[in-house]
């Protein structure tokens, strides 16, 4: 039975009109129910149907704003019939219908997710209406605050991933380099890639540090980052460097990863004080950009494969870069330079970066770091943004008045 047959054709929305589902299979309490209906303003939507088999159906198909149930039905009682409507559709309001003598019932429902409860017999239109109409708001706060919950977990566990995927660096007193990171996630700040960098100086004074990007974006991307981040800190805590080292990232990365299309790239570095020089190792990833004050260079060593691309073959040589006194070397995940710039298709590319670099290249690291991010933001922002986050470490000599061994 409908209250109105034409509105089957016109959307309770459309209308501005409350949609209700009527779970009664007593056609006499269901006449009741629809000739309050009739008297309410604005007069809502009435869908009759006689079995909680006919409810789920629709709760599937064409879900709306409260459920009317009552508890004694052909396939269900009590309490067993509220909760088989929440689990068809646990965001819909439940009122639910009692007997004169079973108003510890309606009280039961309340406690096991019902908004409200009606005595049969004891209802006029308007305590209908304002019950409907409770039930309808009381379930909307139910759902925004269980969204701003979930959100809030979201934004903590978010914060979490990414103090495991971008550390402090870990140099000591004694420290003989500086170092400026920086993250900016992308234009979907809910999706965490899989950028990390770290930084770690070694008892001897060298100074190891890596920056690598996982594949995808999103909780297990995240994880996979970090729990490379922390493996590739653990090897250097224990000594562990150079090739082996890359070796046992990929075997950690083929044990993390969901799936086997996942691989991350990474640049490692080892930084030797007494020589000036730093020994650069490249997985699949960027090259990166030497900054000086009488130039700024593109550096691209010849490198191997991503980890995980070829599992256990794979060979990353090191090579050998000469960084002066008055120079850094700034090494970034690819998000800095694949994004869309102006309107249209164009990318700003490798050579874009290296121009827009060699542009900015006047002061200190902070500022001339600071200031490609937003130079490459504010190029993409015809385009909505960063496409993807971007992770940037910069590393130079501290000076130490001459006194770096």
């Amino acid at each position: 039975m409908n209250a109105d047959p034409l509105d089957d054709e016109v959307s309770a929305h459309e209308r501005g009109r409350p949609h209700i589902l009527l779970v009664e299979d007593d056609p006499g309490d269901a006449v009741l129910v629809e000739e309050m209906v009739v008297d309410l303003t604005p007069r809502p939507r009435l869908v009759w149907v006689r079995t909680l088999a006919e409810a789920g159906h629709l709760l599937r198909t064409d879900v709306p704003d409260c459920v009317l149930l009552d508890l004694h039905l052909p396939d269900a009682t009590g309490l067993e019939a509220l909760a088989r409507i929440r689990a068809d559709n646990d965001r819909v309001a439940i009122v639910v219908m009692t007997g004169l003598d079973q108003e510890h019932t309606g009280l039961a429902a309340l406690a096991s997710g019902a908004q409200d409860y009606l005595v049969k017999g004891r209802v006029e239109p308007e305590l209908f209406g304002r019950a409907v109409r409770y039930a309808i708001q009381r379930k909307q706060a139910e759902r925004t605050s269980a969204a701003l919950q979930a959100s809030q977990m979201r934004a903590q566990e978010n914060a979490r991933l990414e103090r495991g995927l971008l550390p402090t660096p870990l140099l000591g007193v004694d420290r003989v380099v500086d170092v400026v990171s920086r993250y900016r996630p992308g234009r979907d700040h809910s999706l965490l890639g899989g950028d990390f960098y770290d930084v770690v100086q070694d008892p001897n004074g060298l100074v190891h540090a890596i920056i690598g990007d996982v594949s995808g974006h999103g909780p297990d991307a995240a994880a996979t980052g970090v729990a490379l981040r922390l493996a590739w800190r653990t090897l250097v805590l224990s000594g562990v460097t150079g090739a082996r080292q890359l070796d046992l990232l990929e075997e950690v990365l083929l044990a993390e990863r969901a799936d086997e299309q996942t691989f991350a790239t990474a640049t490692s570095l080892l930084l030797d004080p007494a020589t000036d020089q730093v020994l650069v190792r490249r997985a699949g990833h960027p090259g990166m950009v030497r900054h000086g004050p009488e130039a700024v260079d593109w550096i691209e060593v010849p490198g191997g494969p991503a980890l995980g691309f070829v599992p256990g073959h794979a060979r990353w040589p090191a090579h050998a870069v000469p960084l002066a006194a008055d120079s850094g070397l700034m090494l970034f995940t690819d998000g800095l330079f694949e994004g869309h710039v102006g309107r249209g298709s164009e990318r700003l590319g490798e050579a874009g970066l290296l121009e827009l670099a060699r542009s900015l290249r006047a002061g200190p690291p902070e500022v001339f770091v600071d200031a490609v991010i937003a130079r490459v933001a504010d190029l993409s922002s015809a385009a909505g943004g960063l496409d993807d986050d971007v992770a940037v470490l910069y590393v130079r000599w501290r000076d130490t008045g001459g006194q770096r061994p």
